[in-house]
């Protein structure tokens, strides 16, 4: 995710500054280290409410802090805020941090305050704290876990347009619907796959093609819609370009996101989505104009929605398409990004 979405604001950074990355090595490792940067293994258990193994977390940025003695350290993700901006904080180092999202931290109501304590002693002294929507931002604000001097919104982590060429609309055969990332419940896969269901039941010709890793409790409704002919399985990919290029319509039925990556992606390669009507989704799609918006959590109305994007004529849906490009060329620009994140942290 770091090498995907941030190595245009490293390379950046990097006229400048010399780089230390402290991250899990889940790939690109090397990659990064090949353009001289120092990569040190940290690993995070993402979801994991074990406090004396966060503790340990913690120490270790402490460690790696007074090791490097850094002069900024920039931070993303829940943990690494929490417990590297407080490490930098209690070292006095200049620090910022970057909330990519809400997540479950902030929908369970215990959860929610422990995590509101954490982050505001955590991020007292950050220069910044940057949020990917209004809406995340708000909910700090109305937390008070930091004050409004130190909020700075940006358009997700923007969209490299080089990268991501506008690619023309497909004439498939079948209609293609791509989900791609991680197939769980928080992603709205109950939703999808119970749109998907009814739509082979009524006879649609279309084909769901699956991009991702599945959780283990999603591998027999994946198994029986391919074995109804109903859906592709393709597994982890390191470029998803191509199979943003051979659909005809991207899906994200999510129940939250700081910003969605891929949709800004889908929206760049001028492909029209359909997703749901939340702050991390929403701000990447014009309602009828670019794709369609549903509630989240409403598989009946993702079905309606699905079945009117299978019958909307094909070059309508191209419009859609390139509506969905020149919107990504006027507001998610990955340069002008990256220009922000500079001028927030200088």
């Amino acid at each position: 995710m770091l090498y995907r979405f941030r190595s245009e604001l490293i390379d950046a950074l990097s006229k400048e500054y010399e780089i230390v990355l402290a991250m899990p090595f889940v790939g690109h490792e090397d990659d990064f280290a090949a353009k001289g940067y120092k990569t040190v293994r940290i690993d995070v258990d993402r979801r994991g409410l074990n406090v004396f193994k966060d503790f340990g977390l913690y120490k270790e940025y402490k460690r790696l802090i007074k090791e490097e003695k850094p002069d900024f350290v920039l931070t993303y993700s829940i943990k690494p805020n929490i417990y590297g901006g407080y490490a930098a904080r209690r070292a006095g180092i200049p620090y910022s941090a970057n909330v990519q999202g809400l997540g479950t931290a902030f929908e369970r109501r215990g959860l929610a305050y422990v995590a509101s304590k954490m982050y505001k002693l955590a991020l007292r002294r950050a220069k910044t704290v940057f949020f990917e929507n209004e809406n995340d931002a708000k909910v700090f604000l109305s937390r008070k876990i930091i004050p409004q001097d130190k909020v700075t919104v940006l358009p997700g982590a923007g969209i490299n347009l080089e990268t991501y060429k506008y690619v023309p609309y497909p004439e498939n055969d079948k209609f293609h619907f791509l989900y791609l990332g991680r197939i769980m419940r928080e992603k709205g896969m109950d939703e999808l796959f119970y749109a998907a269901e009814r739509l082979n039941f009524d006879g649609e010709s279309f084909v769901l093609d699956f991009v991702g890793f599945y959780e283990d409790e999603y591998e027999e409704c994946v198994g029986q819609l391919e074995r109804e002919g109903a859906a592709r399985f393709h597994g982890f990919v390191t470029d998803p370009r191509p199979y943003y290029a051979m659909s005809d319509c991207v899906i994200l039925p999510s129940w939250h996101e700081g910003m969605s990556n891929v949709l800004l992606e889908a929206a760049a390669v001028g492909r029209p989505v359909i997703t749901t009507d939340i702050h991390g989704c929403k701000e990447a799609v014009d309602d009828g104009v670019s794709g369609m918006l549903v509630p989240a959590k409403d598989g009946d109305e993702l079905y309606r929605k699905m079945k009117k994007m299978l019958h909307t004529d094909r070059d309508a849906r191209a419009r859609m398409g390139g509506a969905a490009r020149e919107k990504m060329e006027r507001e998610f620009d990955k340069d002008r990004v990256v220009s922000m994140t500079l001028d927030a942290i200088k």
